[in-house]
C-alpha cells in the first residue's frame, strides 16, 4: 500500500510510522513547515513538501492528520480521488470529507495520547472507525486490524462523545499534572514524590470503575483540610479557582 501522509504532528508521525512497520511504502509527507515535513520524511524514507499543488496524486491511501480547522482545506486538494482518503479526528464529523467529492474516504481515530519523544506500542492503541459505505468500511477495518487489535466501529457523533470524553481523562488530567509540579516547584520540591500516586491512580481505574476508587479530602467533606489547602493556595487565585470547582464536583457526586 503506498500511503501519503498529510501532516507532521504527534498523532502524524505515530501513525504514518506504525503504517510502515506494517510494510506501507510512504511515498509523502506533507506540512505547512517544509522543516517539519523533511524531518518526518527523513525517518519514513520518503519525500517531502509544504505545497499541497505538489501532493503526490499516485497513492492509494491519503491519511490526513491535522488540527482540526484544517481538514477541510487539506481534504479540499484532494477532491475527485479515486484513493482512500482519511482523517483522524476525533472531535470532526466524516461529513468534512464528503463535502470533497471524494469516491472513498473515512475516518481512522487513534484514540491515544501521541508525542513525538517518546515510543509506544500502537497494537494498544484503539482505533475508531467511520467510513462512506459498508465496502470502504470493511477495507479500513482490514487497514485497521493491520495496526491493532483495538478496532472499534463509531458514527461521528458517538466519536465526538468519546472525544471528550479523552479530553478529560487525559488532557485536563495531565493539566492538573501540571499544576501539580508548579505547587511543588513552587516551595522548592520535587515532582517525583507524586509519581508513585499519578500510577498508582491509574491502574486502580484499570481494574475498579473511577467512582468506587475515588479518595481525598472531598470526598470525606473534610472541611477543614479544604480550608488550609485553599489557604495554601490564596496567592494563586487560579489554583483556588480550579480545586474550589472540583472539590465541589467531587461533594455533589458522592454527599
Amino acid at each position: 500500500m503506498r500511503v501519503v501522509c498529510l501532516g507532521s504532528g504527534n498523532v502524524a508521525s505515530h501513525m504514518a510510522a506504525a503504517f510502515k512497520a506494517k510494510g506501507a511504502e510512504l511515498l509523502q509527507v506533507w506540512s505547512r513547515s517544509l522543516e517539519n515535513a523533511q524531518a518526518l520524511a527523513g525517518k519514513l524514507g520518503a519525500l517531502a513538501t509544504n505545497d499541497l499543488g505538489e501532493v503526490d496524486l499516485t497513492a492509494d491511501l491519503y491519511l490526513i492528520a491535522v488540527k482540526d480547522d484544517a481538514i477541510a482545506n487539506v481534504a479540499e486538494h484532494l477532491r475527485g480521488l479515486n484513493a482512500l482518503v482519511l482523517h483522524t479526528s476525533g472531535a470532526t464529523s466524516i461529513d468534512v470529507l464528503k463535502k470533497q467529492g471524494l469516491k472513498q474516504y473515512g475516518v481512522l481515530y487513534p484514540l491515544q495520547t501521541f508525542s513525538k519523544s517518546k515510543a509506544l506500542d500502537f497494537s494498544k492503541v484503539p482505533l475508531c472507525l467511520e467510513a462512506d459505505s459498508p465496502e470502504t468500511l470493511i477495507h479500513l477495518q482490514e487497514i485497521a486490524g493491520s495496526l491493532s487489535p483495538l478496532v472499534y466501529n463509531l458514527s461521528s457523533d458517538d466519536r465526538k462523545i468519546v472525544h471528550v470524553a479523552a479530553v478529560f481523562a487525559c488532557n485536563f488530567t495531565n493539566h492538573l499534572y501540571q499544576l501539580g509540579q508548579e505547587i511543588l516547584q513552587h516551595h522548592h520540591l520535587d515532582f517525583e514524590l507524586l509519581k508513585p500516586l499519578i500510577l498508582e491512580t491509574a491502574e486502580k481505574v484499570q481494574v475498579a470503575s473511577p467512582f468506587d476508587v475515588q479518595t481525598g479530602p472531598a470526598v470525606r467533606n473534610d472541611e477543614q483540610t479544604m480550608e488550609n489547602h485553599l489557604d495554601l493556595l490564596k496567592d494563586r487565585p487560579d489554583l483556588e479557582e480550579i480545586y474550589k470547582t472540583l472539590s465541589k464536583s467531587i461533594k455533589k457526586t458522592y454527599l
